[in-house]
C-alpha cells in the first residue's frame, strides 16, 4: 500500500462515516479504522497485538507495578532509593532484547520463527509468577530473580510481536503509524483496566496474590503462539546458526553506521536517560510521609488508572491529530510540556495546593492524566521512527536493538533517579529534600530539545532508510532467505556506505 493508497484510505474513512455528532463520529471512525486494519493485516495479527500489548503488557503492567511497589515496601522493607534501583534491575531482560530478536530472526524452532518464541515467553512468565505467589518469605535475591524471569517472558513475547509489526510496517509502509497506534491504544486500554483493579486486588489478596493472577496473561501468550499464522520453514540448517548470528550482527552494525540510523538512536537514548525516574520516592511519600496524603492501596491504583486514561488520550491525539506532523515538531513541544508537567509534583510536595483548598487527590490525578498523555505523545513518534529504521531481513532483531537502546536509557533514568534520591537522603521516613529532586528532574527533562537536530525532518509517512536496505524477496518460498540470509543485506549496506 503506497502513499496514494493511504490518501484513499483516509478519504474512504471520511466518506463512509456520517456522524450525527462529534462523539459518535469519533467512535465510528475508530471502528472503521480497526476494521480496515483487520482487512489489510488479518484478524489473527490484530488479535495478537491486542493480547500481547493490551493484556500481557498493558494490563500486566498495571497489576505488576502496584503489586511490586507494595511487595518491595511491605514484604522486603526496602528504602525508596533501593526500590528504585531494583526496579531498574528487574527490567534488565529488556536491555538484551537484541538477543531475543536474533533468536527469532535467525533460529527457527521446529520450522517456525515466531510461534515457538511466543510459547516460550508465556511459559517462562507463568512459572515465574506462580513461584512468586506460592513461596513464603522469599529471599530478596530469589524474588528479584523471579521478577526478572517474569520480565524476560514479557520481553521475549514483546520482541516477537515487534518483529511481526515491523514486517508489516515494511510491507505496508503507509500503515506503520496505524499499527503503532493500535499497539499504543491496546497498551493504554490494558493499563487502564489493570491499574483500575490493581489497588483493590492488592487490598483483597495481597501483592503475592496479584502475582498469581499475573500468570493468566502469561498463559494467553501461549495461546497467541498457537494461533499465529506463519509459513513453515523447510530444511532449516541449524548447523549454520553461528554463521547466521555473525551475519545478523554484521548487518546490524552496518545499519547502525548509516547516518539516518545512528543520529536518532543517540537522541532516543539521551532523551530517555535524562528523564530521571523518582516514582518510588513519590510512592513512599504518597503512602508513608507524616505530612503527606497517606493514600490507600485503592487510591494509589485509581491514580494510576487515571494516568492510563491520559496515556490513552495521548494515543488518540497522536492517531487523529499528530501522526502526519514532522517528528521534530511533535517532539519539541512534548519535551517542553513533559518538563513542565514534572513541576506539578513540586506543588504537591510543598503543600501549596492545600493553601488554596485544592485536595491532594485532585492535584495527583490531574498530574497523572496530563503527564501520561504528554509522555505517550512523546513516545509515539519515537516508536514510529524506530519501525522505519529497520532494514529488511532483520526486522525483529534491529527493532529489538532500537528498543534495547530505549530500555538502556530507561535503566539509566531509573538508576540515576535512585542515586538522586539517595544523594539527597530521601528515605522511608525522611522527605525534606524531595522537592530538590523534583526540580532537578524537571530541568533535565527539557534538555533534549537542544539535540532535536538529530531527528529526521522528513515526512513521517515517507521511508527513511535507503531503498537498498528495504529490499525484500516476496513469496512464501523465499521466506527463509528473506529473513535469515544476511549476506545480501550486508553487501547492499556496504555498497550504500561506499556510495555516500
Amino acid at each position: 500500500m503506497g502513499q496514494e493508497d493511504a490518501v484513499s484510505f483516509e478519504g474512504q474513512l471520511r466518506r463512509d462515516e456520517k456522524p450525527k455528532d462529534r462523539i459518535s463520529g469519533l467512535i465510528s471512525r475508530q471502528f472503521y479504522w480497526l476494521r480496515k486494519l483487520i482487512e489489510e493485516l488479518h484478524w489473527s495479527f490484530v488479535s495478537s497485538v491486542v493480547i500481547l500489548y493490551g493484556i500481557n503488557q498493558g494490563m500486566s503492567l498495571g497489576l505488576s507495578r502496584i503489586s511490586t511497589q507494595y511487595y518491595m515496601k511491605d514484604e522486603q522493607k526496602l528504602q525508596p532509593s533501593e526500590a528504585q534501583v531494583y526496579v531498574g534491575i528487574i527490567q534488565l531482560p529488556w536491555v538484551v532484547k537484541p538477543l531475543w530478536g536474533l533468536l527469532t530472526d535467525t533460529l527457527p524452532i521446529l520450522g517456525y520463527r515466531r510461534r515457538p518464541y511466543f510459547i516460550l515467553g508465556g511459559f517462562i512468565g507463568v512459572v515465574a509468577m506462580l513461584s512468586l505467589s506460592i513461596n513464603q518469605n522469599l529471599h530478596l535475591a530469589l524474588a528479584l530473580l523471579c521478577l526478572m524471569a517474569g520480565s524476560a517472558g514479557v520481553a521475549i513475547a514483546d520482541v516477537t510481536i515487534d518483529a511481526c509489526v515491523t514486517e508489516n510496517s515494511i510491507s505496508h509502509p503507509s500503515l506503520a503509524s496505524d499499527m503503532q497506534s493500535l499497539c499504543g491504544l491496546s497498551s493504554s486500554v490494558g493499563q487502564l483496566f489493570g491499574y483500575a483493579i490493581s489497588g483493590f486486588l492488592v487490598h483483597l489478596i495481597g501483592s503475592k496474590g496479584v502475582f498469581g493472577v499475573l500468570s493468566i496473561p502469561a498463559g494467553l501468550v501461549i495461546l497467541v503462539g498457537m494461533m499465529t499464522r506463519e509459513a513453515h520453514v523447510h530444511n532449516v540448517a541449524y548447523k549454520r546458526a553461528s554463521q547466521k548470528f555473525m551475519d545478523a550482527g554484521k548487518a546490524m552494525w552496518m545499519a547502525l553506521k548509516c547516518e539516518n540510523v545512528w543520529r536518532p538512536c543517540i537522541y532516543m537514548y539521551i532523551s530517555l536517560a535524562l528523564s530521571l525516574h523518582i516514582h518510588e520516592g513519590m510512592f513512599y511519600w504518597y503512602t508513608d510521609a507524616k505530612d503527606g496524603p497517606s493514600f490507600s492501596k485503592e487510591m494509589v491504583g485509581s491514580i494510576s488508572s487515571v494516568g492510563a486514561v491520559g496515556s490513552l488520550l495521548g494515543v488518540l491525539l497522536y492517531q487523529n491529530a499528530f501522526k502526519n506532523h514532522p517528528f521534530r515538531g511533535v517532539l519539541f513541544w512534548t519535551q517542553l510540556l513533559y518538563g513542565a508537567s514534572g513541576l506539578v509534583d513540586l506543588i504537591l510536595v510543598s503543600r501549596v495546593n492545600l493553601r488554596f483548598g485544592i485536595p491532594d487527590y485532585v492535584v495527583v490525578v490531574s498530574d497523572a492524566a496530563f503527564s501520561h498523555m504528554i509522555g505517550r505523545l512523546k513516545w509515539m513518534p519515537l516508536l514510529v521512527l524506530s519501525s522505519k529504521l529497520c532494514p529488511s531481513g532483520i526486522e525483529g532483531t534491529f527493532f529489538a536493538l532500537l528498543m534495547s537502546i530505549d530500555h538502556i536509557g530507561m535503566l539509566t533514568a531509573s538508576w540515576g533517579g535512585g542515586l538522586l534520591l539517595h544523594a539527597f537522603d530521601v528515605t522511608r521516613t525522611q522527605f525534606d529534600n524531595l522537592w530538590i529532586v523534583i526540580v532537578i528532574r524537571s530541568i533535565l527533562r527539557v534538555l533534549p530539545v537542544f539535540i532535536l537536530f538529530l531527528i529526521p525532518s522528513s515526512d513521517p509517512n515517507a521511508s527513511i532508510l535507503p531503498s537498498e536496505m528495504l529490499k525484500s524477496k516476496k513469496g512464501d518460498d523465499m521466506l527463509e532467505n528473506q529473513n535469515m540470509e544476511m549476506a545480501p543485506l550486508v553487501s547492499s549496506v556496504d555498497q550504500h556506505l561506499v556510495d555516500t
